[in-house]
């Protein structure tokens, strides 16, 4: 498993946000999170920030036109319920796709009980950029 910053994606990118629990990286037609290892996600410390941080900088007030590439290098967990919170108010992403191997692909599993739409999984980060570069994204 690659992180972004060691990809040769990494000239691509047009906006980063840099957080003490990992970091966000904003491309034309993408949007790629690592989270630092250990980290306990949550809604209220770290998705919300994000959420108010790339929404504003995209200029987009919901994020359906957003496709989201959770690119999990690290080990940590999620609080998958705190998915309701994130349709609860009015948000939407266009595609979510998350990046593991298989021993990191269990938070994704749970994720999907609360997850309203398909997650998209893929091994390797290159495959999951390519497809999104490629349009192959179908709308949620």
């Amino acid at each position: 498993m690659i992180s972004i910053t060691e990809s040769d994606f990494y000239p691509m990118v047009l906006k980063e946000f840099n957080y003490d629990f990992g970091s966000v990286f904003i491309f034309e037609k993408c949007v790629v999170s690592e989270v630092n290892e250990g980290v306990d996600f949550t809604w209220d410390v770290h998705a919300k920030r994000i959420i108010d941080d790339v929404f504003g900088y995209l200029g987009t007030p919901d994020g359906a036109t957003i496709n989201f590439i959770s690119n999990r290098i690290n080990s940590y967990s999620v609080m998958a319920s705190d998915w309701i919170r994130f349709f609860k108010n009015s948000y939407f992403l266009k595609s979510y796709i998350v990046v593991s191997d298989k021993t990191r692909l269990s938070n994704a599993i749970i994720e999907k009980l609360f997850f309203k739409g398909t997650i998209k999984h893929f091994k390797e980060l290159d495959m999951a950029i390519n497809f999104v570069e490629n349009d192959m994204v179908e709308i949620n």
